[in-house]
């Protein structure tokens, strides 16, 4: 089986529960603090912003949550997705490598992020909830949203990064196609948009800053709720579906990965492949490497600093213990846009500080010359924020091919590219350039953490 190109799951392998790695952590995780107290918040806290049940969620520390039957029932139009042996690539490298990669991007919008979104919206309909907002660094989780508040018939309103608003028109289109209004972000609409319009009427906005408007809408309105497509522990824990799916198709394959590899923006996509396996490692004594990949412009993990941060530009947010550029940055326009967020999720940085975890940079035209490497033998565009993912596994098949290491390289496969031609174009034009976020602008940024006893 491990010659096979595909590995397929039938529908009803499809996960039954989502992992909590809550309950396994090898070390503590710090609590989430409330913006203005700085203690610990409890439920009530965050019951402005969201609905009980994912607040339960996310403060868990049971093993494994059953997934509601109305969740799975939408999850098996594509799920299980499909794993596949890369031997074209494998072929082309010249590498002694075994290459595996889960294909995330078989979902109607695309990408993971659906995983997560028809969670989220079932619980908020089941709790009445009838407007949700929320923002959007590249679209792909505003889409995933929309495609979810369509399906239990919410109203979604979505803030879209203004840089990405503008290079991914089509993810503007299906996010308004699937019924949901889309904003460019800073907007006018809220004190967080206009008071960023003042500072600089030309910036580019972040997701931090699009966090903010979003967050600001829905604590106004009881009738609103707010909804994030990544860091949250209850949004990993919905992307585990990924990884407990691809450790029964590594068992079909034969085969069992030395490294797991994974983008990381907020750190969903990873964790959902990451974690079922950082369990495994732990409880079979196994020495599996894990590589969180994000880009030289946006280094949270790698040259970030560990502490308690906003989410948000305007201090809304709860304070979470995380890797961190500091709450002020904001990205350069690299085309990788669901990765150029200024934190990490809590879960990740913990794993990274323990050692669990490693993060590792890459820099923009080195992703997308992999980018074209693998669709030049695979066939499948991917997204630029995957790219990240291909860009090291091929690195590590390399490596392998130096030391003559028969290794097992997993990568997820976090969505495609089909609305990312326009960066494509740029790159095949030789106009992108790398950007190394410069060490000036991060200690200005991180000057400005709160102080946190």
């Amino acid at each position: 089986m491990a010659n096979d190109h595909k590995i397929l799951l039938s529908e009803s392998e499809l996960p039954h529960a989502w992992y909590n790695i809550m309950a396994d952590m090898p070390t503590e995780v710090p609590p989430p603090l409330h913006p203005a107290t700085h203690q610990p918040v409890g439920p009530q806290d965050l019951a402005p912003l969201f609905p009980m049940a994912l607040i339960q969620q996310e403060v868990s520390t049971e093993r494994y949550i059953e997934i509601p039957g109305a969740v799975r029932d939408i999850l098996r139009l594509w799920r299980p997705s499909p794993l596949h042996r890369a031997l074209n690539l494998e072929k082309a490298l010249g590498t002694p490598a075994r290459i595996y990669y889960k294909n995330e991007g078989v979902s109607p919008a695309g990408s993971h992020k659906p995983n997560t979104a028809v969670a989220q919206v079932y619980y908020n309909k089941m709790e009445g909830v009838r407007s949700i907002t929320t923002e959007t660094g590249a679209g792909q989780w505003g889409s995933a949203l929309a495609m979810a508040c369509q399906m239990f018939d919410i109203e979604c309103r979505v803030w879209m990064v203004k840089v990405s608003y503008y290079q991914k028109p089509y993810r503007r289109s299906l996010i308004q196609l699937w019924g949901a209004s889309v904003l460019p972000s800073p907007s006018e609409v809220t004190e967080a948009g206009r008071a960023a319009l003042a500072r600089d009427p030309n910036t580019s906005g972040s997701l931090g800053l699009a966090i903010s408007e979003a967050v600001e809408v829905a604590a106004a309105d009881e009738a609103v709720k707010y909804s994030l497509g990544s860091v949250l522990n209850h949004v990993l824990l919905h992307q585990t579906v990924i990884g407990e799916e691809a450790l029964k198709q590594m068992q079909i394959a034969g085969d069992y990965p030395d490294v797991v590899i994974g983008c990381v923006g907020g750190g969903s996509n990873f964790a959902g492949m990451a974690f079922p396996f950082v369990r495994e490692r732990m409880e079979r004594n196994l020495d599996t490497e894990f590589l969180a990949v994000e880009p030289t412009a946006c280094p949270t993990l790698t040259r970030g600093k560990y502490a308690y941060d906003f989410g948000d530009v305007s201090g809304m947010t709860p304070l979470i213990k995380m890797h961190t550029l500091g709450h002020d940055f904001v990205p350069s326009g690299i085309h990788a846009g669901g990765l150029r967020y200024h934190g990490m999720a809590a879960l990740i940085s913990a794993l990274v500080d323990a050692k669990v975890i490693t993060g590792r940079a890459v820099a923009q035209t080195d992703v997308f010359k992999a980018a074209l490497t693998f669709a030049r033998t695979e066939g499948i565009v991917p997204a630029p924020e995957s790219a990240h993912a291909i860009r090291t596994a091929i690195d590590e098949a390399l490596k392998a091919k130096e030391t003559g290491e028969e290794k097992c390289i997993l990568f997820n496969l976090s969505g495609h590219g089909h609305f990312d031609m326009a960066a494509y174009d740029a790159y095949l034009a030789g106009e992108l350039m790398d950007f190394e976020y410069p060490q000036e602008s991060m200690d200005k940024s991180l000057a400005n953490l709160p102080a946190v006893e």
